[in-house]
């Protein structure tokens, strides 16, 4: 079982103090020591959720920054991000680790569905929102997450009655669960084990909209 190194947070700190190349090149083999056994930690985190899932692509985001739009010109980011995706498009829904210097979380969810995935799911809502209601209210997800985030629209989209029951969903734009960790669990011996109890729990939500997205209005397939 890997571990994330006890010294990752502390070094992110550092790098969030000192954010410049200079002091960057200067502690790279730190950084490259945490990140080798990063990738080790999320290439088995991968392993173990293809035992009952399908992940088709593991991302370790890369630690420097994309400064050519953006008017901050410091050179890192502040923390190391993973991505697991599921294999589309018979799979949807994602998995996603961010160890932060400022605010450590796991999500999963659906974070920036397209038009055509959007309108779907709404118009899903729309004909049982009560099922989709149903099934983020399961015990195993409220236990684990919480309930459900995302940014919404301020008015009712268009085409859909501002009074419908379940407004309140039709008008996410996101459909995610986030948990906030602590530095402490990260670096616990167990939190391999944890992190992958926390992704396979949001299983029948995914289940779920993979059936919806993966249908047309009147249950057939489209794949």
């Amino acid at each position: 079982m890997q571990v994330i190194p006890k010294n990752t947070v502390s070094f992110l700190n550092e790098l969030k103090l000192n954010n410049n190349r200079e002091w960057f090149n200067e502690n790279k083999q730190r950084f490259n020591a945490i990140q080798d056994q990063v990738k080790r930690f999320a290439n088995e985190v991968k392993d173990l959720l293809n035992i009952s899932d399908d992940i088709e692509k593991l991302k370790i985001f890369r630690i420097h920054r994309d400064l050519r739009f953006s008017k901050d010109k410091t050179p890192y980011k502040k923390n190391i991000g993973m991505a697991f995706h599921r294999s589309k498009p018979e799979l949807r829904g994602g998995y996603y680790l961010e160890i932060s210097a400022d605010k450590s979380f796991i999500a999963v969810g659906f974070w920036n569905p397209n038009k055509e995935d959007l309108l779907r799911i709404r118009k899903e809502i729309e004909i049982d929102g009560q099922e989709f209601r149903n099934i983020i209210n399961k015990k195993i997800i409220k236990d684990y997450w919480g309930g459900l985030k995302g940014e919404e629209v301020k008015t009712s989209p268009k085409g859909f009655d501002a009074n419908h029951e379940h407004i309140d969903l039709i008008k996410k734009k996101q459909f995610i669960f986030i948990k906030e960790l602590k530095e402490a669990e990260i670096i616990d011996v167990n939190f391999q084990k944890e992190l992958v109890k926390y992704f396979v729990s949001i299983r029948p939500f995914f289940d779920y909209m993979s059936e919806v997205l993966t249908t047309n209005l009147n249950g057939e397939s489209l794949i």
